[in-house]
């Protein structure tokens, strides 16, 4: 079938022209995305083994959900965002639930299982749609501005750039070290490229990066080709349907399950909104693109996860890496999910990516995103000090969810301190309240 018979199916599914993008564009913005989330493959399943799950099944589990899940959302929301098994979420998971409380990783899917129904219920009532309208503005631009924070600051981190200080909690890593240096440079190189205009800048600065650390011998080089394949497809069949529910629900596990259902629902909210803007899909009034079919397709990508066997299942905030190459309809989305079915193949290959060499992408795309903050009204101290302690808890607090309770919770507060309590949807004060008892549960 020729281009010109393929153009315009590809228009009719995703609205590429009415976006302003193009194939060869969303499909670079996809393979950008990737590999900015790439590393998922093996963290995922080294923080679940902690939990005691089978390794090599944990590798499957989160290359088939994020596959499935990424096709998914750009199939049926049309929307530029990858998703995986969470950050953050995979460690409650594992070092909490199987570690402090001693529970197994069946019994903790089963939970995870029983938080995806509760997801399905507020999206399919429009519950979760609601809490995303009724979130004010200026809060909206401050999650894209703090996700930008927190995903430069997680670069920051796997460059060696910035360090863990018994004094200062934190301090500038060792900058004479190669891999601290390539990074740095990959900063400088993928800014050049980006002012030259160039679309594939960040994709084109982290192979770049990669090859020159393998020429130093900073990073290991491939010596054959089977060194980048492999045909030996990693099986889920020892976590598939192992979910214990009635474990989850013997145990009582209402605060874990809380848990689960909370973070989860406010870490993809805030990821949905910062995405979603960062890609003009939020319109004047701050209504998401499709918001309705993106949290279905996010809450039966929960469900999955537990059935297949992995921590939940969430948007990533690495999509904005392929949003800032372009990216604008769920083609990129789609091309995500191929390149992860890809990986089962190439799984070594991917894993030749090293941190430094995608830490400057993360870098870059903070940065990016820095640009809302000049939408926040900072006039007015009842919405500016919100949206600063939003900016700022995110990467403090190593949670998008967190920073999302501090400004909404400051917000409530604040409006109605100052009498101007009708500013304050009840919605508002439902969803401040529920933060308050998570954060008693931390």
């Amino acid at each position: 079938m020729s281009a010109s018979n393929n153009t315009p199916l590809l228009e009719r599914l995703f609205a590429i022209k009415a976006r302003h993008s193009t194939v060869r564009t969303e499909i670079i913005a996809g393979l950008t995305t990737f590999v900015a989330m790439a590393y998922i493959i093996f963290v995922n399943p080294s923080i679940l083994e902690a939990a005691h799950m089978p390794r090599e099944a944990a590798v499957a589990a989160t290359i088939y959900t994020a596959a499935l899940c990424s096709i998914a959302m750009g199939l049926f929301a049309n929307l530029p965002l990858a998703m995986a098994p969470g950050m953050g979420i995979n460690a409650f998971f594992s070092f909490y639930v199987c570690g402090t409380m001693g529970l197994s990783w069946q019994t903790a899917l089963g939970a995870v299982f029983i938080s995806g129904i509760v997801f399905l219920i507020l999206s399919v009532t429009k519950i979760r749609e609601l809490i995303i309208e009724t979130v004010p503005m200026d809060l909206k631009n401050a999650i894209g501005v703090g996700i930008g924070l927190f995903i430069a600051f997680v670069g920051l981190q796997g460059a060696g750039i910035v360090r863990t200080d018994n004094a200062t909690m934190i301090a500038l890593g060792h900058v004479t070290d190669p891999k601290v240096l390539l990074a740095l440079g990959g900063v400088i190189l993928i800014g050049v490229m980006l002012a030259m205009r160039l679309s594939a800048a960040i994709l084109g600065g982290i192979l770049i990066v990669t090859i020159v650390g393998m020429i130093f011998g900073v990073t290991p080089a491939p010596t054959s080709i089977d060194a980048v394949m492999s045909f030996n497809f990693p099986s889920i069949s020892e976590t598939f349907l192992q979910m214990d529910l009635m474990g989850a629900i013997h145990y009582g596990l209402i605060s874990v399950i809380f848990t689960f259902t909370v973070v989860e629902l406010f870490d993809n909210l805030g990821t949905l909104i910062g995405v979603t803007k960062a890609a003009n899909l939020i319109d004047e009034k701050g209504n998401i693109t499709n918001v309705n079919q993106a949290l279905i397709t996010d809450s039966c990508g929960t469900l999955l996860s537990a059935v297949v066997g992995t921590c939940t299942v969430t948007s990533y905030v690495e999509s904005t890496a392929g949003v800032n190459a372009g990216g604008r309809t769920g083609l990129t989305a789609i091309t995500v999910g191929v390149c992860f079915i890809l990986s089962l193949v190439f799984a070594p290959l991917a894993g030749l990516i090293p941190s430094f060499a995608t830490a400057p992408a993360l870098i870059i795309v903070g940065a990016m995103m820095l640009r809302n903050v000049k939408y926040i009204n900072f006039d007015d101290f009842t919405d500016c000090i919100p949206a600063f302690l939003t900016i700022i808890m995110m990467p403090l607090s190593y949670s998008i969810a967190s920073g999302f309770g501090f400004g909404f919770a400051s917000y409530c507060l604040l409006k109605t301190f100052t009498g101007r309590f009708k500013e304050v949807s009840p919605l508002m004060w439902i969803i401040t309240i529920v933060f308050c008892i998570s954060f008693t549960m931390h």
